[in-house]
């Protein structure tokens, strides 16, 4: 059974609340990722943002020149989660019914992790694969 923390990239450096627009965006170019967790500075999940959630704020800013607006602002302050203990199908199962391409791994209260939907479908055809072989 492939578990979550088994194919979850971990190292990621995630966005805080205080980060201004631009900051977060170069953040978020620079990852390569669709989204990033918010953490504070104990590394507790706090929020997550994506480059959707930038765009609306993007095309304001940019027309007027000026931005005043935090990732507080922006994010997302309730984002589905899994555990590092979550099996690739249970989170597979969640993809299939929910929108979110990137979901953080959570242990104890504190960001360990994300795991992104090509990593998930990567577990299940290496599962599909081995099932053809048997």
């Amino acid at each position: 059974m492939i578990l979550v923390r088994d194919i979850m990239s971990e190292n990621i450096t995630p966005l805080h609340e205080e980060m201004s627009l631009p900051q977060a965006v170069d953040h978020l170019l620079a990852s390569n990722m669709l989204g990033l967790p918010v953490t504070d500075s104990q590394k507790h999940l706090t929020g997550f943002m994506s480059e959707h959630d930038c765009i609306p704020f993007l095309l304001g800013d940019s027309y007027h020149c000026d931005s005043h607006v935090l990732v507080r602002d922006m994010m997302q302050r309730e984002p589905l989660t899994v555990k590092p203990t979550n099996t690739a199908l249970e989170l597979a199962q969640m993809m299939a019914t929910n929108k979110p391409k990137i979901y953080p791994v959570v242990a104890n209260g504190l960001l360990v992790g994300v795991v992104k939907r090509g990593q998930v479908m990567a577990a299940l055809n290496q599962q599909l694969k081995r099932c053809r072989v048997a």
